[in-house]
Parts: C-alpha cells; sequence; structure tokens
C-alpha cells in the first residue's frame, strides 16, 4: 500500500475508533484518547471523568471493550490504560459534550454558550471559542460564535496547543455541531515573551561631548569664503562677447568647414542668383490682381443687394 493511501487508512481507522470510544464511554465523561503502536501491541490511554465506570465492576466494562476493538477494527493485543481528567472544564470534548447534552434538555443556545465559555474562563485557560452550526432557532441554519480570551486559529499552535473538542446535539428542527477550542493555563505560545528584572545590563560609555562636533557647533562656525572670480584676475578667462555671437560665429565656422567656402563668397553666390527674387516678385504681382478682383466682386455684390432693397420699398 503506498504512503499517502497509508495515511488515510490510519485517519479513517483512528477516527472510527474515537467515534466507537463517544458511543460507548459518553456517561462516563469521555475526554478524548491517545493511540501508539508498541512492539507488544496497540497502547490506547483513556481520558475520562469519571475512570470507574470505564472499568466497571471487576474490569468487566474495560474487558469489554478490549474484545470489541479487537473483533471490530482487527486490533493485535490492545492495552488500554483509564486516566482521570484532573480539570473537565479543561477538556474539550468533556465541554463539546455538556454543551450538546444541554442544548438536548432545551438551553437557549446564548444562555448556554455563554455560561460554558464563562466556566472555561474561570478555570485558568488562556483562551476559548465555542462555535455552535445548524438550525439554532429557527428553520434556517446559520452559525454562532463565543469568544474568549486568546485562541490561535493555524500554524503548528493550532495543532499542538489548542485543544479540540467536538459534540453533536440532535434536536427537533435538526442537528446542531458543537466545536469547542481552549488553550490550556500555562501553554507555551512561540510569540510569547518575557521580561527579566534580574538581568544584568552592560554600562555604555558615553563619549566625550566637549571633544566630539556635534550639529550645532558646525552650524555656529562661519562658512568658508568663497574666492570672487573677476576680470582682473589673470589665471581664470572670462568671456567679454555676447553669447549669440560666438554662436553666431561657431555655426558659421562649421559650415565653412563643411562647405569649403569663405563667408563672403557665399553671400556673393546669394546674390548672383537673380532666379529667386524674380520668381518673389512674380508671386506678389499675381496676389495683387487676386485682391483687385476680390474687391471688384465686392462692391458689385454690394451693389446688387442696394437694387434689390430699392425694388422692394417700390414695391410696397
Amino acid at each position: 500500500m503506498a504512503d499517502e493511501h497509508q495515511f488515510i487508512e490510519d485517519g479513517l481507522r483512528r477516527s472510527q475508533i474515537n467515534e466507537f470510544f463517544a458511543d460507548e464511554l459518553g456517561r462516563a465523561g469521555y475526554g478524548g484518547m491517545d493511540v501508539a503502536k508498541t512492539p507488544m501491541g496497540t497502547q490506547i490511554v483513556l481520558k475520562a471523568e469519571k475512570p470507574g465506570m470505564v472499568i466497571g465492576k471487576g474490569g468487566k466494562n474495560i474487558r469489554k471493550i478490549t474484545t470489541e476493538l479487537e473483533e471490530r477494527f482487527d486490533m493485535d493485543d490492545p492495552q488500554i490504560d483509564v486516566q482521570e481528567v484532573d480539570e473537565p472544564d479543561l477538556n474539550a470534548q468533556i465541554v463539546a459534550d455538556r454543551l450538546a447534552n444541554a442544548l438536548e434538555r432545551g438551553w437557549y443556545f446564548r444562555k448556554a454558550g455563554h455560561t460554558t465559555i464563562d466556566r472555561i474562563m474561570d478555570a485558568g485557560a488562556l483562551g476559548a471559542e465555542i462555535v455552535l452550526s445548524g438550525k439554532v432557532t429557527g428553520a434556517r441554519s446559520r452559525v454562532e460564535k463565543f469568544n474568549r480570551g486568546y485562541i490561535k486559529h493555524n500554524g503548528e499552535p493550532a495543532e499542538e496547543v489548542v485543544d479540540h473538542g467536538k459534540g453533536v446535539a440532535v434536536m427537533k428542527l435538526g442537528t446542531i455541531g458543537v466545536n469547542v477550542k481552549i488553550i490550556p493555563p500555562g501553554a507555551k505560545l512561540p510569540d510569547d515573551f518575557g521580561v527579566r528584572e534580574d538581568a544584568e545590563v552592560p554600562e555604555v560609555d558615553q563619549a566625550d561631548a566637549a571633544g566630539d562636533e556635534g550639529v550645532e557647533s558646525l552650524l555656529e562656525e562661519e562658512p568658508e569664503e568663497v574666492p570672487d572670480v573677476g576680470a582682473d584676475d589673470d589665471d581664470v578667462d572670462v568671456p567679454d562677447d555676447d553669447p549669440a555671437d560666438v554662436i553666431d560665429e561657431e555655426i558659421v565656422e562649421e559650415v565653412v568647414e563643411e562647405t569649403g567656402e569663405t563667408a563672403t563668397e557665399a553671400t556673393d553666390a546669394r546674390a548672383e542668383e537673380p532666379g529667386e527674387t524674380g520668381d518673389v516678385d512674380e508671386e506678389s504681382e499675381e496676389l495683387d490682381e487676386l485682391d483687385e478682383e476680390i474687391e471688384s466682386e465686392a462692391a458689385d455684390l454690394v451693389a446688387e443687394m442696394e437694387e434689390a432693397d430699392e425694388e422692394a420699398e417700390e414695391d410696397e
């Protein structure tokens, strides 16, 4: 059998054994079990509020349970050890069964929940949570929670530190699930811390305040003088020319270097090109002619409009 199947088989078997003990030892205050395999057989530790009822008169009940385990669950030589629960109010399984019985006897769920969680906290628990799920008052099911103190819901502390207990209350409208979580007193959680009063703290040598320069002393000091750069200074050359002239000269020099012509030759070449100026004059003459035509058309339209207005007045 594969490991995954073996884990599922062991978990299912453990749940069935737990349900068997809860049914058989409900009146004795069943508080959970621990199962461990040994070379001699299977060691089972039962926690009960009333160990005498688990053992029975002359060990009759315990022998009956042992025989049932061998026949139903095929266990090899089960050895059952019964331990008494010191504080039943700190055992989650016992508290869940008590609360389920109270609901079945007709207790209102709010009163039963608050009373139960108050008893848990009075017993010294660090935190507790009770969850009732089902048809607690009407035909529609809902979830009611009662919280006190500090509780863990996930991680390793939720599995190792928190005590879990489950019960079922069979009501007329349906069943009500009871889930109880309790953190017992004295539990060590990973986020706990303590303050040691007897710890010796080494003395810290304070540095001499006069020897060290602080921010205030630095601000009070006069800033270093910045040398003035003037025209009389021989080491620094300050240009007197206009920046625009300098830029124009640089551009002209670059153009000259690229074309290989001097500035005078470039200007003479531009002056010798008559085609460009002639084109400009022709374009200006054409624009003047267009303006005259537009003005004449506008004058004609105005005259026509005036004649139309005079004719309309004469008709009236």
